[in-house]
């Protein structure tokens, strides 16, 4: 059997992004597009360019930076969009501009408030102003999972002529059956005079949770380039998960006629690096990427993959990027090997002052604990990279009376601008009031959405990871920190998310 290319387009920078409180800084959208490019994936949507200037730049960022991979810009069928896609896009040694238009009945009458005729000449208009920027241009006719056939062919056969080199099958409401969308894909296949002329590509979102099924069913017939996330991230209830995707054909190789160029061990990486700078955390019985993946807690299955791994593992954890929590460095080990082991499992720090406060960081932790593993560095780097943004609100101390009987209360001292601070709160508990206490300070008059607590590593000293969502006008903004002390780290995410409110880096809404 031929094995074909299966083209891997992640949109965890555009789609993903579009997740209530996931927007990224531009510094942030570089971080995990540099992962998704060790990943080795294809194709990289870095964003909506004609969205604001922030994503017009980020997107730009990305576009200058990457080599590896194509990154895309996400473009309305209109002049304005497609013009901003192309600038943006200006300085990618490879970028493709992806255009789109609405073409379900309903989306047609009561979003676009177009006919039919005039949402054809609209997309036709719109690839022939793209293909003028770049050769490689995409185009997906929204809702399609919702649309009539035979208006599909029309408007498909039109686009291809007019220079479309993939076009994108989207179930944008997650409303389709994977028998239901494989037909589909075979039918505009079959129907399509000039099908043959480009790349067939699909984009499932998992409103039934069918997003990767759907996806794969289209590949069996004849899908080549599936649309997906990291951990699945994305509007509602997410896209198809990439992690899914890769492995699922990797792993039946008996059975689908294709693969990926993925390098596997970069998966988990990326899963924490998504995790961490979204503050959406992954569900432990999540496949490939979640904390119980390849954990057998009943006796049956231990003993089974005592005596032979196959029995309960379809893939080994290592492949997908999971390390043994080995033991790495404590606090003798210097500044080289603190260096070489972050070389290692794949971090790069960009200049020499960046590994200074880092290893400066690693030491401090060493004190605390005495078992310093890699995903202690993981989270050490990433706190370093929240600190090295812009910062208004810095804390300098804290002390919490917690009592069995009575009121917590929570004494804090920060940096406001350019004064010092102090101020005293009780609350419901610790973190309450240090929050209280926090909030005496700035009165920022934000609203707390999400507080998640999770544990970095095993151990009673092991390090929290505290994830904070305040949302105030409109906009809403994630918060990270992580301590040994869980309410040190939950003051650290609060502070942080608080830093991004008044630098107003990240924005309410990537398409508002």
């Amino acid at each position: 059997m031929t094995t074909d290319r299966l083209i891997i387009f992640d949109t965890t920078l555009r789609d993903g992004e579009q997740s209530p409180g996931a927007s990224m800084t531009r510094e942030e959208k570089l971080r995990i597009a540099r992962q998704l490019e060790k990943l080795r994936v294809d194709v990289i949507e870095a964003g909506f360019p004609a969205a604001s200037n922030g994503d017009f730049e980020a997107v730009k960022a990305v576009a200058d930076t990457i080599k590896e991979s194509i990154v895309c810009g996400l473009a309305r069928a209109n002049d304005n969009d497609v013009r901003r896609a192309g600038e943006a896009l200006k300085g990618a040694q490879a970028g493709r501009i992806h255009t789109f238009i609405a073409t379900s009945p309903i989306h047609m009458e009561k979003k676009l408030r177009m006919p039919p005729e005039q949402v054809i000449e609209t997309a036709v208009k719109a690839v022939k102003l793209a293909k003028s920027y770049r050769d490689d241009v995409e185009f997906s006719p929204e809702d399609a999972g919702r649309s009539e056939p035979d208006f599909l062919c029309r408007i498909l056969e039109q686009v291809i002529a007019a220079g479309a080199t993939t076009i994108n099958i989207p179930d944008t409401v997650g409303y389709t059956m994977p028998e239901q969308f494989g037909g589909l894909i075979r039918t505009l296949r079959e129907r399509i005079p000039n099908a043959d002329k480009v790349v067939w590509s699909v984009h499932c979102h998992n409103d039934l949770g069918l997003a990767v099924a759907n996806s794969l069913s289209a590949v069996m017939n004849g899908a080549r380039q599936i649309e997906c996330t990291i951990n699945g991230l994305g509007e509602r209830a997410g896209n198809a998960s990439l992690e899914e995707i890769v492995m699922a054909v990797r792993t039946r190789r008996d059975y689908f006629p294709c693969d990926t160029r993925i390098d596997a061990t970069q998966i988990v990486p990326a899963s924490k690096l998504v995790s961490g700078i979204t503050g959406f955390p992954v569900q432990p019985n999540k496949a490939i990427v979640g904390a119980n993946a390849f954990a057998h807690e009943s006796g049956i299955h231990q003993d089974g993959v005592i005596k032979n791994r196959e029995t309960y593992e379809i893939m080994r954890a290592e492949d997908v990027g999971w390390s043994n929590n080995k033991l790495v460095l404590g606090k003798l080990s210097g500044r080289n090997a603190f260096k070489q082991r972050l070389k290692e499992i794949g971090i790069e720090l960009e200049s020499e002052e960046a590994v200074n406060a880092a290893f400066a960081r690693f030491k401090d932790l060493a004190d605390k604990k005495s078992e310093i593993f890699d995903e202690d560095l993981q989270m050490l780097v990433s706190d370093e990279a929240v600190t090295q943004e812009r910062e208004h609100f810095k804390l300098v101390s804290m002390a919490i009376h917690s009592e069995t009987g009575e009121t917590p209360t929570a004494k804090v001292v920060m940096v406001d601008g350019p004064d010092e601070r102090k101020a005293e709160a009780e609350g419901s508990g610790p973190v309450d009031a240090t929050f209280r206490a926090i909030e005496t300070i700035v009165t920022s008059g934000a609203e707390l959405q999400l507080f998640s607590v999770n544990s970095i590593t095993s151990g009673t000293d092991a390090q929290g990871e505290v994830t904070v969502r305040l949302k105030k006008e409109g906009r809403i903004v994630n918060g990270a920190g992580a301590d040994t002390d869980i309410v040190v780290a939950s003051a650290k995410a609060y502070i942080n998310a608080l830093n991004k409110l008044h630098s107003k880096l990240e924005r309410a809404h990537p398409q508002v």
